[in-house]
């Protein structure tokens, strides 16, 4: 029986109403990842502006011009930054450009930790703040309950940050649900849809890359688990990409965790 099911369960993606894809769905209209990541454009500045003093602070933004540095090293693209006649100040030119920087990311549908690591910190406040909550799949909790009471571990590996994932769980509507899961994984352990990520994590885990079940949306990431040894389960969930039908041949396919039994088979 595997040590862990799933050992890697990218419980943003899979486990959180609306698509599959980042959590929270808004009470009102619309998915967790379009309420998150709005949040981030409406409030990136007034956040910087507030905290810009702050060690924080100070520290995401000199990650995120470490990140900027290392893009043209590499010879990547850049943001260009706009004359902007209303920045007079120097700190509101710093403030613009740190802006700048985190909207281009996004419309690129970047990665980068340090990306992540301001947009989890942006999301505690908005967490903390009762502004927004976690709703899940009918189906999540009560699986993995009865994976624990089986004696099987469940970690997420998420491209969100690891304080991001913790908000996440921590603030659902269905109350803190972080005891659930035994570690959090992000993008320091490497890109989703690199294989050396993910045997990274069975190491950090300590669990032979056979014995793990990863659970995941994405075939990218499933073919690159795979490459590593790990057993996958491709999750179809309402609103998800629709899979080429070589995927669908290639790949075992849930639509529900509850389909998921204990020995590790769907």
């Amino acid at each position: 029986m595997p040590c862990s099911l799933p050992a890697m369960c990218d419980a943003q993606r899979m486990s959180w109403s609306g698509d599959t894809r980042p959590a929270m769905k808004s009470p009102l209209a619309g998915t967790n990842k379009d309420i998150l990541f709005s949040y981030i454009k409406e409030h990136i500045e007034d956040y910087l502006s507030t905290h810009w003093e702050e060690d924080e602070c100070k520290q995401d933004v000199q990650l995120l011009k470490k990140q900027t540095e290392q893009d043209i090293r590499e010879h990547r693209a850049c943001p260009v930054h706009s004359p902007d006649q209303t920045v007079h100040t120097d700190e509101e030119k710093a403030i613009r450009e740190v802006v700048d920087n985190v909207l281009w990311q996004m419309a690129a549908d970047r990665k980068t930790t340090a990306l992540k690591q301001l947009q989890g910190h942006m999301w505690r406040t908005a967490y903390t703040s009762g502004k927004i909550k976690g709703e899940v799949y009918q189906d999540v909790v009560p699986a993995i309950r009865r994976w624990r009471q089986q004696g099987l571990k469940v970690y997420i590996y998420s491209s969100g940050s690891v304080e991001a994932q913790k908000l996440l769980f921590g603030y659902s509507v269905e109350g803190d649900l972080l005891e659930l899961f035994d570690g959090h994984f992000d993008t320091n352990m490497g890109l989703k849809v690199e294989s050396k990520s993910y045997q990274r994590i069975a190491e950090r885990i300590g669990c032979p890359p056979e014995d793990i079940l990863f659970l995941t949306d994405v075939t990218r990431e499933a073919k690159a688990a795979v490459e590593v040894g790990m057993n996958v389960v491709v999750v179809v969930r309402p609103g998800n990409a629709e899979l080429a039908e070589e995927e669908r041949s290639h790949y075992s396919l849930i639509s529900s965790f509850s389909q998921l039994q204990a020995t590790g088979s769907a």
